[in-house]
């Protein structure tokens, strides 16, 4: 409820400014830009932030992302268990280990110097091993396009080589709600939510973003969430979701930089329930065990390419693990992530 508050009053903030954020960045664009430079490693977030800047009027960016996610044993709360608590809580299969590789790829484009527009594909794989009270192991898979998102940045306010941005937009439900492998029970099982390529839902999404720069540091925060637009087609919507994070990132020279960042992240349990999935099964098909709270450390490193032939790319990379999780479980609990990316703008 508190992230929940928080997010929507931020929303209305950044709303009521935006006429004003409109006449300032038209009055004094040029100067505020050339205050704040995207054109060194470190003048975009690090990489796995999403929707960090915006672009001047005219300007196109196309970009690509792999993530890659691992998750290794159980936790309820903020205490770990093992695969036989499991079942001690009366579930017949435990998960014991799952991954997930994502592509995303992007397009932005600035009709204006104070509005940039974003539309991102995501396409997924993903895999669970699991084990029965019995004592059988075995592997379900899912693969498929995820819900694509569209949104729109607006540039509030720049001063001073600092920014303020907010983010708007929705995501389109293109993902899959019915992904299904053969498992022990059967042929064609219909997998558990985390195994699922979308919400079934249109989702509302905002953030606000803040950056700023010295000759050598830069730094910046974002406030963001996700909100679900009532149920899918099977009856339940996934939780809201709720992030902030923040970032310091040192420039050591025009092409390289490296950043340390932190980033906490609260998700609600499902709200009603997809009545092809038994909750008894399998601590994945409980609609009250998919909701947590988690710390996460990351590091980074951006690459620019500031001159010659290919003038504008970059490449990007950051690794992180969490430091805190309290999860509503049995819950799957985070290893580690890795993000890696190449963006080029013209």
């Amino acid at each position: 409820m508190f992230v929940r508050n928080s997010l929507l009053s931020l929303s209305i903030f950044a709303g009521v400014g935006l006429v004003s954020a409109h006449e300032e960045a038209g009055a004094d664009t040029t100067s505020a830009q050339e205050n704040f430079s995207t054109s060194r490693p470190d003048g975009h977030a690090p990489i796995g932030v999403m929707g960090d800047h915006t672009h001047k009027a005219g300007e196109w960016m196309l970009s690509y992302r792999f993530m890659y996610m691992d998750m290794k044993g159980m936790r309820d709360g903020t205490n770990s268990l093992s695969t036989q608590e499991v079942f001690d809580e009366g579930y017949m299969m435990s998960p014991t280990e799952m991954s997930m590789e994502m592509h995303m790829l992007g397009v932005m484009y600035a009709p204006t110097d104070w509005v940039t527009v974003m539309a991102m594909l995501p396409f997924s794989h993903k895999t669970m091993d699991v084990q029965t009270r019995a004592g059988l192991s075995f592997t379900t898979e899912s693969t498929g396009i995820n819900d694509v998102v569209l949104s729109g940045l607006f540039t509030l306010k720049q001063w001073e080589r600092q920014r303020l941005q907010l983010n708007a937009g929705f995501s389109v439900p293109t993902g899959s709600i019915d992904e299904r492998d053969d498992t022990p029970m059967g042929s064609d099982q219909l997998l558990p939510y985390p195994m699922q390529m979308g919400s079934g839902t249109v989702d509302f999404l905002t953030s606000m973003t803040y950056a700023g720069e010295s000759d050598s540091w830069s730094w910046g925060g974002q406030l963001g969430g996700v909100f679900r637009m009532g149920r899918n087609d099977e009856g339940y919507s996934l939780g809201n979701r709720g992030n902030a994070t923040g970032w310091i990132a040192r420039k050591w020279a025009d092409w390289i930089s490296s950043s340390f960042r932190i980033d906490g992240s609260i998700w609600g349990n499902i709200d009603g329930r997809n009545d092809q999935l038994n909750p008894a099964m399998i601590p994945t098909a409980d609609p009250d065990n998919q909701g947590g709270r988690r710390i996460d450390l990351a590091l980074g490193i951006n690459l620019l390419k500031p001159s010659g032939t290919l003038e504008g790319n970059r490449l990007a990379i950051e690794v992180g693990a969490p430091i805190y999780q309290d999860l509503d479980g049995p819950q799957m609990e985070l290893d580690w992530t890795l993000t890696a990316g190449w963006q080029y703008a013209w």
